[in-house]
């Protein structure tokens, strides 16, 4: 004799998969999301970063949310790297809150460091996952890239407090390099692979959090050189993309990366 099974509606925000005897349910991109910007809040109030602290994270969270929600508005819920880069979301968020409450006063020096380390460790981990998941995709590519490039910014404004504000041209390349990306639109054509562009970003926040550390003697050279290799490898590219500006195609409106693709 047959069995039939009741109907079971889904609770808003949640999907069910189908096919399987057991359906599991799997949170939609807006109750993730919306989960992220909670442990956002819960992280600020752990870290205790000063009343600027607070103000900077609350606001970085909520502007992260809705630029999220716009660019993940055609999927249902977010890819496993998609995750490992949230998480980088959060961690830089709390980064940027204690540079804020550092220059205000509230001083969590180490605190930064490890948190900054950590983002820099899972930069590393989000590439992979989408490899080895068969879930890269060039958003993906684009939400690890901005990701990079806001915690490069942030960390160099922590550093240039101390070393100068000539510190702050690391963080804001990416920056620059987009705006004129607006511009000459050559410059937004696809880029070749590249170890070395790889490697130079890399450096960039490891140098920056060492600097940020305030122990290892000589750091604005140790700056300086990471800024040097900056301008080498953007140089480069630009020089690339303008020889080939005739037979290139707009790649979209990102722009040059830290990375590359995902």
């Amino acid at each position: 004799m047959a069995v039939t099974r009741p109907l079971t509606t889904a609770p808003p925000g949640v999907l069910y998969t189908a096919g399987a005897p057991r359906r599991r349910r799997v949170p939609t991109r807006g109750v993730e999301l919306a989960a992220a910007v909670g442990v956002q809040f819960a992280l600020l109030a752990a870290l205790r970063p000063g009343i600027a602290g607070v103000a900077v994270g609350v606001a970085y969270a909520l502007v992260s949310w809705g630029v999220l929600t716009a660019a993940f508005r055609h999927r249902r819920t977010l890819g496993p790297a998609d995750h490992v880069t949230l998480g980088r979301v959060i961690i830089t968020g709390g980064v940027a809150a204690l540079v804020a409450g550092h220059l205000m006063g509230d001083g969590h020096t180490w605190t930064l460091v490890a948190a900054a380390s950590v983002a820099l460790v899972l930069d590393g981990v989000d590439g992979q996952v989408a490899r080895r998941t068969g879930t890269a995709s060039r958003l993906g590519a684009r939400f690890d890239m901005e990701v990079d490039a806001f915690l490069v910014l942030v960390l160099s404004v922590h550093v240039a407090w101390s070393a100068g504000a000539w510190v702050l041209a690391i963080g804001a390349m990416r920056y620059v390099f987009g705006a004129a990306a607006w511009a000459a639109p050559w410059l937004r054509a696809e880029l070749r692979p590249s170890i070395a562009r790889k490697a130079v970003a890399v450096v960039q926040g490891v140098a920056l959090t060492v600097a940020a550390s305030g122990v290892v003697p000589y750091a604005a050279a140790l700056v300086a050189a990471s800024l040097a290799l900056l301008v080498w490898s953007f140089g480069r590219d630009v020089g690339w993309l303008y020889t080939r500006r005739h037979a290139n195609r707009p790649a979209g409106r990102g722009g040059r990366g830290y990375r590359g693709n995902r």
